[in-house]
């Protein structure tokens, strides 16, 4: 690679929009990919939901020993009773939730967006983004590259 192929303001070799591959097409890639990248950040909600759900579980237990330490016997029974280890919807705690919604909605959404691109635009992930960022870089700007360089390159 030449110092001048920097200079070129195509995307990358490995985001080269395949040829027959319309505007449209790599305009509604972009739209899957985009309502693909919403999930993943659902998707890190419920864990986060999850992990919350369990400390603040965990925490219940020193809720219940102080409560028993004041005297509030009856008190800490009723939560460890009524609330800890409680399912969160019915029949669930969190970790199944997450479970459904990978096995019911993301894995399926994975598999038919790598489908999808794989069918429309030989598999080449990123075009709509990839031809976005050769539009807006500054032609021989070091910080402005096509993409990274190759190891041992300067």
């Amino acid at each position: 690679m030449s110092a001048h192929d920097d200079d070129r303001t195509a995307p990358d070799s490995g985001h080269d929009r395949p040829n027959g591959v319309s505007e449209e097409t790599v305009e509604a890639l972009g739209a899957l990919s985009k309502a693909l990248e919403t999930t993943e950040r659902a998707r890190g909600h419920l864990y986060g939901f999850h992990q919350l759900t369990g400390t603040a579980d965990f925490e219940l237990d020193d809720a219940v020993r102080l409560l028993h330490l004041a005297g509030h016997h009856r008190e800490a029974e009723a939560v460890r009773r009524e609330i800890l280890g409680r399912n969160v919807i019915p029949g669930h705690w969190t970790f199944q939730i997450i479970e459904a919604y990978n096995a019911t909605y993301h894995r399926p959404f994975v598999e038919l967006e790598q489908q999808i691109v794989r069918d429309l635009a030989q598999g080449r992930d990123h075009l709509f983004e990839a031809e976005l960022k050769a539009r807006r870089r500054t032609t021989g700007h070091p910080a402005h590259t096509p993409g990274p360089k190759a190891a041992g390159t300067d």
